[in-house]
């Protein structure tokens, strides 16, 4: 994460082959490493987002805004 741009951070998205290939060649990892990072970050932003809107049993939690 600290091989990332500040606007690789913010915005996961832009990330593409040859930022993957910098960020993994920066951090000691493989491409794999940094695809997989990227990877659960996607699925804890999806079930934090679950959680907020009560779409998953045992969600509805009160978040600070």
């Amino acid at each position: 994460i600290q091989s990332m741009t500040v606007e690789e951070r913010r915005n996961p998205h832009i990330i593409g082959a040859s930022r993957k290939r910098r960020i993994a060649r920066g951090s000691g990892t493989t491409v794999q490493d940094v695809n997989r990072l990227l990877a659960e970050y996607e699925q804890a932003k999806k079930l934090l987002k679950g959680l907020k809107h009560g779409k998953i049993p045992g969600g509805k939690f009160p978040f600070p805004r």
